[in-house]
């Protein structure tokens, strides 16, 4: 029994002391995401200053304000992504949503089968909606904590993070979505090849389905095998917002009547319905936003508790709303041209990336460089904007004009960018505000997450050319 026991340690002990060694490294090096996104700037500024031929100190400035408030600023993006997030952090707080929350949190009996939980909800509702599976995971590992006093809650938070990777690969996918969006102003396939790309080739394609399946498995086994034997107590103020507010006594006043009218939340979810049906049940980013707020309108029952709950979700964007200019600030500095025949940051390090490819190696190249560029634009469209007209025009240049394959090449920079996900800051951001965190806390166990989603979808990209 005892060597048995021993021998059980020891294979566990492996990928704990790899998440070990991660965790210290973290919290050594990592700075917090506000910080991260300043040094990401000035080490873009330092290589545009240093690549990009005719670059001036002036010009680069100008570049970077144009980037965040400038004719092609990122606000229009930035308030779509917020508003993703806002939507389905309300619907998880809708009454009946959240006492399932509640239920389903109850259930584990360890705190393995707490994580692995958060794992689990977060991978579903993230292939729906990726601002909900974001939330709804650290909603879920909130009340698991609850249960386990003695639990690491960054453990919990960092299992409900790693539920994420699969989001560019779901209905939510901002570039796939954005494919079948002849409108859509990163929709880079129509405007360079003229044509939109369905979701069936691109995320019902069983090269991204089985690859999400293999790439979850891995890490529900490794959320198993690296539990902390430490622990970290949340803060108390986590829960303070758990407590149900005592309603208000209601006065007898015409707008008090009006604000507890249900009927009026029907009649918006009726109209919201109706044109989703009318304009042909396109699912692109627009649509995706109108179906989750007037889906949580309707399960918050009265407007005025949707209004309240509406509030209190935006408050976890708030970091967002920091660093989107920021980011947006380095998405104009990658594009800046310096001399009239020189060529921007973002292209010199596309071109040199695929350089060289084949129809057959593009796609992982292509996949190598989303994960690069994603972490100075951690953003799926906007991330799209920048290394997407290479990627397409690579393709076209070898001859691959199909959507099958434009579509491959789409999905690609998408997977690279779930993955990228694991090791930047950004949009871990909101689930530490709901966890009341710091990211060195948590981001230490995520990097096996990026380890393991390189191997499984670069794998991925190099297999499915071959059978399209």
């Amino acid at each position: 029994m005892t060597t048995r026991s021993a021998h059980k340690v020891k294979r566990r002990s492996v990928i704990q002391s790899l998440t070990g060694l991660s965790v210290r490294y973290v919290e050594r090096l990592m700075p917090d995401p506000y910080l991260f996104a300043v040094i990401l700037t000035i080490i873009v500024a330092g290589m545009v200053a240093v690549l990009v031929r005719g670059a001036s100190a002036s010009d680069m400035v100008t570049a970077w304000y144009s980037g965040v408030w400038g004719p092609e600023n990122i606000f229009t993006f930035a308030f779509q992504m917020v508003l993703i997030l806002v939507t389905g952090y309300t619907l998880a707080e809708a009454p009946v949503l959240k006492r399932v929350i509640v239920r389903v949190a109850g259930t584990p009996r360890t705190q393995v089968q707490g994580a692995l939980l958060c794992f689990s909800v977060s991978v579903v509702l993230s292939l729906v909606n990726w601002g909900l599976g974001l939330v709804a995971g650290a909603l879920v590992a909130r009340q698991v904590a609850r249960r386990f006093p003695d639990s690491h809650f960054g453990y919990l938070i960092a299992a409900a993070f790693m539920g994420f990777i699969v989001w560019t690969q779901g209905l939510s996918s901002s570039i796939a979505l954005a494919n079948t969006d002849a409108a859509s102003p990163i929709n880079v396939i129509h405007k360079i090849a003229g044509f939109t790309v369905p979701l069936s080739q691109t995320i019902f394609q069983p090269y991204s389905w089985l690859a999400a399946i293999i790439v979850l498995a891995a890490l529900a086994l490794a959320v198993w095998r690296m539990e902390p034997s430490i622990a970290l107590a949340p803060d108390p103020a986590v829960f303070e917002d758990e407590e149900q507010p005592v309603e208000p006594a209601r006065g007898s006043t015409f707008a008090e009547w009006l604000e507890d009218q249900w009927i009026l939340n029907v009649l918006v979810f009726a109209a919201g319905i109706g044109y989703f049906v009318m304009s042909g049940m396109a699912l692109n980013i627009s649509s995706m936003i109108m179906l989750f707020t007037i889906t949580s309108a309707l399960l918050h029952r009265t407007p005025i508790r949707f209004i309240r709950a509406f509030t209190g979700a935006a408050k976890v964007s708030g970091p967002l709303l920091l660093q989107y200019p920021l980011y947006g600030g380095l998405v104009g500095l990658l594009a800046y041209q310096g001399a009239e025949d020189s060529k921007p940051l973002q292209t010199l390090l596309a071109e040199t990336l695929v350089n060289g490819a084949t129809q057959y190696t593009l796609p992982f190249l292509t996949f190598i460089g989303s994960v690069i560029i994603s972490l100075f634009v951690p953003s799926g469209g906007g991330h799209w904007a920048v290394q997407g007209p290479i990627a397409v025009d690579s393709a076209l240049a070898i001859g691959q004009h199909s959507p099958a394959y434009l579509g491959l090449i789409s999905m690609a920079v998408a997977v690279g960018e779930g993955v990228a996900n694991m090791i930047q800051p950004f949009w871990l951001l909101p689930l530490l505000a709901i966890a009341k965190l710091n990211v060195r806390q948590v981001m230490g166990f995520t990097v096996v997450a990026f380890v393991i989603g390189v191997a499984v979808l670069g794998t991925m990209t190099l297999i499915a050319p071959w059978v399209l």
